[in-house]
């Protein structure tokens, strides 16, 4: 094995690291193994986690920002070096960024010995083999690592302009249909038609997959961003029609304005203009939306509620609660049954209204688990009621994501042999808004709660779609009316006489009906004259938990 004789100091080794790391993108480095000191290019602490472009005790230090699973690996090629079992360091490991990524890299070095033959210096370069690259060969333009550098410019200064990011459309299914040959070609095409609409004054970059973006530092606001992007979509609508229409596809545009956002760095700009790109494709597509901060928060505020919905889960449903509001037995003047809803709370939000957490729990899939926990608590709390009152009922609220993606009757039928209770105690609730997407699956579970002789109500009837061929479909047992509805009816003639006619028609056909969101004497009386079955309201009583529900409608019956 051939020696490199020491020849430069390290003063100069590290004079050169500064000098050059302006210039690379790499990293210098250079390890005084003698004295046990490290210099890195200076640039390297903004990417990773180091504590100093020059350290001591190197093997603690590396051990750092070495991601844990590499260090013995890292470690036992340095004791080779030092046993003069080799003399180049060649490894591809991870090293920590600053927010904790490992980030993989490949670091090579020459050993330096000195006149005792013993090593005195590893000197090499350090690249990130996972970075990508500056340019993309399929569209012909700069990469995201160019984006990057121009971003950069922009940090803590006053700069008025904007960033048009670009989207292809359902570019998968162009993928899929035609091949990535094809698809390679739609997006060479695609830059094509982006580059022959901007100014010279703009750059355009291909960034992630299917996306572009175009950055304007000459002063543009969101109108001008607007117009450069009906600009581009005129000039795709022109190829594809060249293209003898071989394949259609839109454009989708998240518009950032430079002057209205703070904190211009590259991580920023590029999840806030995702942002906006996600909007406006997921407000239809082929339109473009402006980034706005308050849509933004909400989103994220959205985000951080799923977030905590689902370590609640986890963590045995903390933060969920069941509470109980009475349906009142109109005609008899009792108490019939309570409708079981579902609360939730955390510390940082408060209480948060079931308004603004039930959609994200059906659209998270987490309605499956905290549903099916919904419907013990409310069996639980039947079970114990029936001691008391051997006919009260139990309403408890199903959304149709329970009923399309779990096999919700096996639950429900399990928890009544559990809790030994009888078919007629429980009264399952679905809201029609479900309906026209899932017929098929509603009707057959439908089907599932006659035969085994649950109750079904139809909650929120004309508020929704209102087809009146449900009720043969369905055919529930209770039909319940919106307060939204209700407070028509009380407020114009036309609607009181519209919900007359629902509650006679729902009589004709030997159906139950429950009016729901009566709060005062006045709206009791008025109503009472329709001749409902059942009144639900704040007039006899606000949701709430259990043991207030025992305390004030049981306990004292």
């Amino acid at each position: 094995m051939g020696e490199e004789k020491r020849q430069i100091s390290v003063g100069q080794f590290k004079d050169m690291m500064d000098l050059l790391a302006p210039c690379m993108d790499d990293y210098l480095y250079v390890f005084d193994i003698k004295n046990d000191i490290y210099c890195i290019s200076p640039n390297a602490l903004e990417r990773f986690v180091i504590p100093s472009s020059q350290f001591s005790e190197v093997t603690k230090t590396l051990r750092q920002f070495i991601h844990p699973d590499d260090f013995a690996m890292v470690d036992d090629d340095i004791a080779r070096i030092m046993r003069k079992e080799k003399a180049f360091h060649n490894l591809q490991y991870r090293w920590l960024d600053r927010s904790g990524k490992a980030i993989w890299i490949n670091c090579r070095g020459r050993v330096l010995f000195g006149e005792d033959g013993e090593p005195e210096i590893l000197a090499g370069c350090i690249n990130e083999i996972g970075m990508k690259q500056k340019a993309d060969n399929v569209s012909g333009l700069l990469g995201e690592s160019s984006l990057k550098s121009q971003v950069k410019t922009l940090y803590d200064k006053n700069v008025k302009g904007f960033m048009l990011r670009l989207g292809i459309d359902d570019f998968k299914e162009i993928n899929e249909n035609r091949g990535m040959k094809y698809g390679d070609m739609i997006l060479h095409k695609t830059a094509e038609c982006i580059a022959s609409a901007i100014t010279p004054e703009q750059k355009l970059y291909k960034i992630v997959a299917d996306e572009f973006a175009v950055v304007d530092v000459s002063g543009g606001d969101a109108g001008d961003a607007r117009a450069l992007y009906k600009r581009i979509r005129r000039v795709i609508d022109s190829f594809i029609e060249t293209n003898g229409y071989e394949v259609f596809y839109t454009l989708s545009a998240g518009i950032l304005e430079f002057d209205k956002i703070e904190n211009h760095t590259y991580y920023n700009m590029m999840k806030w203009s995702e942002f906006a790109l996600n909007t406006a494709k997921n407000s239809g597509k082929n339109k473009c939306c402006v980034y706005d901060v308050e849509a933004y928060e909400t989103f994220l505020r959205r985000r951080s509620l799923v977030h905590k919905m689902r370590q609640a889960v986890n963590n045995n449903f903390e933060g969920f609660e069941a509470y109980y509001q009475p349906i009142i037995d109109i005609r008899e003047g009792r108490l019939a049954s309570a409708e079981t809803l579902l609360r939730f709370r955390t510390e940082e939000f408060g209480m948060v209204s079931p308004v603004e957490f039930i959609p994200l729990l059906e659209e998270s899939g987490l309605i499956i688990p905290v549903g099916r926990w919904v419907l013990r608590q409310a069996m639980a709390a039947c079970s114990e009621v029936r001691r008391t009152l051997p006919d009260f009922r139990i309403s408890v609220n199903l959304s149709y994501i329970q009923v399309l993606k779990s096999n919700v009757l096996a639950e429900i039928l399990a928890g009544m042999e559990e809790y030994r209770l009888q078919p007629g105690s429980i009264v399952i609730e679905l809201t029609e808004s479900g309906f026209l997407e899932a017929d098929d699956n509603f009707i057959g579970f439908c089907a599932g709660l006659r035969e085994n002789g649950i109750l079904l109500a139809l909650d929120d009837f004309g508020t929704g779609y209102s087809n009146f061929h449900y009720l043969y479909n369905l055919s529930p047992n209770t039909i319940k009316i919106d307060r939204s509805f209700t407070l028509k009816a009380l407020s114009n003639d036309y609607e009181f006489n519209l919900l007359q006619h629902m509650v006679d028609m729902t009589h004709d056909i030997d159906l139950k009906l429950c009016i729901e969101g009566i709060e005062t004497q006045q709206e009791l009386e008025r109503i009472n004259r329709m001749g409902p079955d059942y009144i639900q309201g704040y007039y006899f009583g606000k949701p709430c938990a259990f043991e207030q529900f025992l305390e004030a409608h049981i306990c004292r019956s």
